[in-house]
């Protein structure tokens, strides 16, 4: 896996971006480094990263191997499935309340 690289990236109004934390230490030569992790983030467009404020983000974090990037990319996934189950019962009104059955 190369850590080396910041992905980062948009599908129908969700931002996401996946990188090594801190990042600052990417250019350190391996051996010098300090421990980090994979820090994966998504948000609602329009804004850049750097531009959206930390409270309208959602990150979590993975340990940096091939399992962790794969994680990473799961929970990006489901996020964005959650966030169009979000949009889909916002559009439609629904009702997702357990309803109450009382006689």
């Amino acid at each position: 896996m190369n850590t080396e690289r910041l992905i980062f990236g948009s599908c129908e109004g969700m931002r996401y971006r996946l990188a090594r934390e801190p990042l600052e230490n990417v250019f350190t030569p391996p051996e010098k480094r300090s421990p980090a992790v994979l820090l994966a983030t998504v948000w609602k467009e329009p804004y850049a990263y750097a531009r959206t404020p930390e409270e309208e983000k959602t990150s979590a974090t993975f340990e940096i191997s091939e399992e962790g990037f794969d994680q990473a990319i799961r929970w990006i996934q489901e996020q964005f499935e959650q966030k169009e189950l979000e949009i889909a019962v916002s559009k439609k009104g629904m009702d997702t309340s357990v309803p109450n059955n009382t006689v």
